[in-house]
């Protein structure tokens, strides 16, 4: 039995898996290769390691990563605005990944073709991939997303990004009328899509977590405080914590003086550093391993007010057995029953009170870290996350062939290994 061909297309190099992104294409691309070989075509905004380049040409057939030039990026992004399409089209857009997808279609009888975004989508529309089964991981809503950037947002930005919100939506919407299949990371955000596109051939497919590297130590003798880990380069980041350390860390603080809130992620701007000037706080920025500072928090708090699809800092929080304080937004599309798995809290006398009461009893946050990691347990492996990819790109679904990804290749230390 020979293996299918499949072409994979990823908005960013998907290794090492350091943010939420990266770890979706990084765990598709593994459960790709295990069943088939895979093309991967990516663009890069960073520098690539050569650990990166190991790891990819290991694990795929081929493998061309174009490196995108910022500043012409964005140069391609406003003439696509101007051309009435979505600035994220003209970002993702790059003629010389267009000219590989085209002469790799031309040479290789693909039996699949999968992009991550709809940015990426124009790229399965070459005459080469026609008759190709072609699918869309748009991974979360992004049209949505605009939206909710729009509200949050007044003057120029605002009508900026409504206008980005209305074409993203019709980007979206037109994807059905071509792709065999469409995926996106929950229930909720399935439902959000058929709510406008009523006919689209729309699944949830889940995020997962890594069970085997994110696991919880058994002394929790020495754990305290409070730890916040995101990309700290990401708007939905950088508002969430900015507010929290602003309308609720002091007043947990005034009461557990003690306590110390630890800010864990790559790339922080300016505004994060500045955090470290409020008493209690300190901003960690990138760390080669999210897991000893989530080890040694007493809780984890995800006080995000804009957050589509589900949240990889929650799922590795559940993991490690880390009692979770959240806003309602990135507990949408998990199976978590408050005050069982998480806690959620919607104004700041809430999170104070929810905050105060799980660092005061360790018993009560011991109970809340299992009972969150029985539930990604049970509900979200990788692997069963994933299973009904293949069967979505109308391929066999047995795990034929021995997955490429050895041991040594394994993401156990991530440069910058800081999820978003």
């Amino acid at each position: 039995m020979s293996r299918p061909n499949i072409l994979y297309l990823t908005h960013r190099v998907p290794f090492p898996p350091n943010r939420g992104d990266r770890i979706r294409t990084w765990n598709i691309l593994r459960h790709l290769a295990a069943r088939s070989r895979v093309w991967l075509g990516c663009l890069a905004d960073e520098p690539v390691a050569d650990s990166t380049w190991r790891v990819l040409h290991e694990v795929c057939h081929r493998v061309v990563i174009i490196s995108v030039e910022k500043r012409l990026r964005w140069l391609r992004a406003g003439f696509s605005m101007l051309r009435g399409r979505t600035i994220s089209e003209g970002a993702f857009s790059n003629p010389r990944l267009h000219d590989f997808v085209r002469a790799w279609a031309g040479q290789t009888g693909f039996d699949a073709a999968l992009c991550s975004s709809s940015a990426l989508a124009p790229y399965l529309l070459v005459p080469e991939l026609e008759g190709v089964r072609r699918s869309v991981d748009l991974i979360d809503v992004d049209s949505e997303k605009w939206f909710d950037y729009s509200k949050a947002s007044s003057g120029f930005k605002r009508s900026l990004y409504r206008l980005e919100g209305r074409r993203m939506r019709r980007l979206e919407s037109s994807i059905a009328d071509w792709a065999e299949s469409i995926t996106v990371v929950s229930e909720p955000e399935a439902n959000l899509y058929r709510g406008f596109c009523p006919t689209g051939p729309v699944h949830a497919l889940p995020n997962g977590v890594d069970l085997d590297f994110f696991t919880p130590q058994t002394d929790r003798a020495n754990e305290s405080g409070c730890v916040f880990v995101g990309a700290l380069d990401y708007r939905p980041n950088i508002e969430g914590i900015v507010w929290f350390c602003r309308n609720v860390w002091p007043e947990i603080h005034r009461q557990r003086p003690d306590q110390r809130l630890r800010i864990v992620g790559r790339e922080p701007v300016e505004e994060v550093r500045q955090l470290a000037n409020v008493p209690g706080v300190d901003v960690i920025g990138t760390v080669p391993d999210v897991r000893p500072w989530l080890n040694q928090a007493a809780v984890a708090v995800v006080p995000l007010q804009i957050a589509r699809g589900v949240q990889n800092k929650v799922l590795e929080a559940f993991a490690m057995a880390r009692a979770v304080v959240a806003s309602p937004e990135p507990l949408v599309g998990l199976n978590v029953i408050d005050g069982v798995h998480a806690c959620c809290a919607r104004q700041p006398e809430d999170w104070v009170r929810q905050v105060v009461q799980l660092l005061d009893q360790p018993e009560r946050r011991a109970d809340m870290g299992l009972a969150g990691q029985a539930l990604v347990t049970a509900d979200y492996r990788w692997e069963q996350c994933l299973s009904p990819l293949m069967n979505l790109l109308g391929l066999p679904s047995e795990t034929a062939f021995a997955n490429p990804s050895s041991s040594e290749y394994e993401p156990r230390q991530w440069p910058g290994g800081v999820t978003s």
